[in-house]
């Protein structure tokens, strides 16, 4: 079974604030994702930046075959939102945007607004693969892309940029502490014998605070002498499988010319030792298989995301495991 995360970059209908202009930049659009899933051939795939609701099934025709999806109910201000779309039937077993109960509000801007939920909900589902249940949350962690007030992208002075910088990051440590508790919950202490993976962009690189929230107690990385023995710590443990991508695909997103890898799968203890191979991208450009160690090819970004409105595909590289 290949297992897989994808931003789909601002997939909306045609004619509204955020998405494609016309219809024909839409299908222009939708025929470069339905390639890229087609290329990957997933068998469940988390999905972000679905604007609307009606794009994803959109999406999910031009793919063709038979699909189940299921969308998060709590969409940001700009209406996008996570899912996942499943080759088998899915049960939706959490649909979430509210940080823990002793996690304060954070601060979000310099007027002192404060926040108790994450900017998108986070969405945990449930189905049934020929090996057993399978238990996944699919999340899209606050940007590093930074806006400011009246609509800004760029700061007035340093002090700004730097306040901006820390709200930011309070929010993505914040949600990043929700969705542990989910992954807990769905871990149920007992890793060792469920099948669980957490799939989304995280909007931060491996080694960031952010993402080692999600890890849980630290040891057994894999890499390390740890990761074969038996350690008490398996059973509420996550891993991301960041080291098992080759190198020369190690990045999911191109930020101002630097390569980032802010896309991640994480997996309980009974799943990691099950992988048999991971990447980014599908190696659609030389029409390689998943597994063909190639680079994915990727715009660069900068620092406003309405600058690629409408254009086709994706600014973000598919994120793949496969599971034996």
């Amino acid at each position: 079974m290949l297992l897989g995360t994808w931003n789909l970059e601002n997939l909306y209908r045609p004619g509204g604030p955020y998405g494609p202009k016309d219809k024909a930049a839409y299908e222009t659009k939708l025929a470069a994702l339905a390639d890229g899933i087609r290329a990957l051939g997933p068998g469940l795939l988390g999905v972000q930046e679905v604007g609307d609701p009606e794009a994803l099934a959109d999406l999910v025709g031009t793919v063709g075959g038979a699909w189940h999806a299921a969308l998060s109910g709590h969409p940001d201000g700009r209406g996008i939102r996570v899912g996942v779309i499943s080759r088998t039937p899915l049960e939706v077993l959490a649909d979430t945007h509210a940080f823990p109960a002793r996690l304060r509000p954070v601060q979000t801007d310099d007027s002192g607004t404060a926040v108790a939920e994450s900017g998108r909900g986070f969405l945990a589902v449930e189905t049934v693969t020929e090996a057993g249940p399978l238990r996944v949350a699919v999340a899209h962690l606050k940007s590093k892309l930074l806006s400011y007030p009246g609509g800004r992208f760029f700061p007035h002075d340093e002090g700004e940029r730097a306040r901006y910088g820390a709200y930011a990051l309070y929010r993505r440590a914040a949600e990043a502490t929700a969705l542990r508790a989910l992954a807990d919950g769905l871990l149920a202490g007992d890793g060792r014998e469920r099948d669980v993976a957490v799939l989304g962009d995280l909007n931060d690189e491996v080694q960031a605070a952010t993402t080692q929230i999600l890890l849980g107690p630290p040891g057994s990385e894999i890499g390390t002498p740890g990761f074969r023995a038996p350690d008490r710590g398996d059973a509420a443990r996550l891993w991301n499988v960041a080291p098992l991508i080759p190198a020369e695909q190690r990045y999911s997103r191109i930020n101002s010319g630097r390569r980032e890898l802010i896309d991640h799968i994480l997996t309980s203890h009974r799943l990691v030792h099950r992988v048999t191979a991971a990447g980014t991208g599908a190696g659609t450009e030389a029409g390689a298989e998943p597994g063909t160690p190639e680079e994915p090819r990727l715009p660069s970004v900068g620092a406003d995301p309405a600058a690629r409105r409408g254009e086709p595909g994706s600014d973000h590289a598919p994120v793949w495991v496969r599971i034996g």
